[in-house]
């Protein structure tokens, strides 16, 4: 029995130890990302479905915290030669990672040295157009994109007597006014995200510029120009809305979504990536609709740009890592994998064959309005005005619009004038930036 007992010890000793040596074999792919909760838990099953589809590399996904700690963590990481292999940064970061001499490797570059297939083209040009190089060559990978929409109370719109959200400024502004004047609610219209929706939007899908040197696609030495555009008549209008209940005001960020949760406004401009959230915080029925242009600027809409965050690689990564990492991003860029992100997520397919296999699912036409974004980031080709920001200093650059915005909307300073500061201010963020990127 002792005898017996050994030999089977040492048969379980040795299969542990086969096991361990295989599991060690495989080359380990740290990916630094800030998606809590569900989102978080969706990361680690994509990661690992990755893992179990080839035994060579194992993708371990590490949450650090929202976009703002995660990107100081991975570049603190970086500079004491301990960085991640990938790290997810959002959009606004993407000036930083640009100016980070020598700290990454662009996607198109690690794509071709590892010899993995890689077609700029299946990309959406709206989406990558944020994380592209002024020839058009990707420098990371988009994950996470949205879009603002326009949600709707179908029930309040219809008993307002209004059919569907008009396509223009103009005639929205009419329509918001049957709903406020009917008393279906006290407020037509409320927004997230102000800077983000009522200035870069704005300023995109009507084709004016938010900044100098295409927004920043063209130099570190771009100042920002929206206080010479109609974003102030824009922004003008809101104003004299809120004044009569057209708009409502609602705080930064996604502060401003109870007035819609509770029916208090009608209305909610918003990430299309807040889908699901409306869904299981709105006790009635709603849809979406585009956002509007504004018909005395322009014919039509232009495209939205995007919100959300791409994946970046750093450099100092030996060959095998290099390998495992492209090899991730091609599962990853895979239609399956992408339409089931975008269906779970409500952020943007990144490919057209991930939309349109969501859309041979069947998944558009069983939840109405989820395509509504896709179709308004294709609308038309980019321009220097809609094909995004590329800003350093963005994140603070939008904390001094957001604070202009609000002394706007108190009534602490008129439309021109808070522009004109944001702008003041804003401009002296980018001199910074550029002084120390020369």
């Amino acid at each position: 029995m002792q005898r017996s007992f050994l030999l089977t010890s040492l048969g379980i000793t040795l299969a542990l130890g086969s096991y361990a040596s295989s599991a060690q074999a495989n080359t380990e792919i740290a990916w630094w990302h800030a998606m809590g909760g569900a989102l978080g838990d969706k990361v680690e099953q994509i990661a690992a479905d990755f893992n179990a589809s080839q035994d060579t590399y194992t993708v371990k996904p590490v949450f650090k915290g929202n976009y703002s700690e995660t990107m100081t963590s991975a570049i603190a990481a970086f500079r004491a030669d301990k960085g991640p292999d990938i790290v997810q940064i959002y959009e606004v970061g993407t000036a930083t990672m640009m100016a980070a001499k020598g700290a990454i490797v662009p996607v198109y570059q690690l794509m071709k040295s590892a010899d993995v297939e890689f077609d700029p083209q299946a990309y959406l040009p709206a989406v990558t157009g944020y994380y592209t190089d002024p020839d058009g060559n990707m420098l990371s990978l988009p994950f996470n994109s949205s879009t603002p929409v326009t949600y709707y109370n179908r029930k309040l719109l219809e008993q307002a007597g209004v059919e569907e959200v008009p396509r223009t400024w103009q005639a929205l502004g009419d329509a918001l006014e049957k709903v406020v004047d009917s008393g279906t609610a006290s407020c037509g219209l409320t927004t997230t995200w102000p800077s983000w929706v009522m200035l870069e939007n704005y300023s995109a899908i009507n084709d004016v510029p938010f900044a100098s040197q295409a927004n920043g696609f063209e130099g570190t030495d771009a100042r920002l120009q929206f206080n010479r555009t109609a974003a102030v008549d824009h922004i003008e209008r809101l104003t004299q809305w809120q004044e009569d209940g057209r708009f409502a005001y609602g705080g930064r960020f996604d502060d401003a979504a109870p007035k819609f949760y509770s029916g208090e406004c009608a209305l909610m401009m918003g990430s299309s990536a807040s889908y699901a959230n409306i869904n299981e915080n709105a006790d009635f029925d709603f849809d979406v609709a585009p956002l509007p242009y504004d018909a005395d600027v322009v014919d039509k809409s232009n495209n939205s740009i995007i919100g959300g965050a791409s994946l970046w690689v750093f450099d100092g990564l030996d060959d095998t890592h290099q390998q495992g990492v492209a090899e991730f991003f091609e599962y990853l860029s895979s239609p399956e994998v992408q339409a089931d992100w975008h269906q779970y997520s409500g952020y943007l397919p990144i490919t057209q064959a991930a939309a349109d296999l969501t859309r041979k699912q069947g998944f558009y036409a069983d939840h109405p309005g989820t395509d509504v974004a896709i179709k308004q980031i294709t609308a038309g080709e980019p321009t220097d005005n809609s094909k995004g920001l590329r800003l350093g200093n963005m994140v603070q650059i939008r904390d001094v619009i957001n604070g202009e915005l609000e002394d706007i909307f108190s009534g602490d300073a008129g439309a021109q004038e808070g522009l004109d500061e944001a702008v003041s201010r804003g401009n002296a963020l980018l001199e910074k930036f550029e002084s120390a990127h020369q």
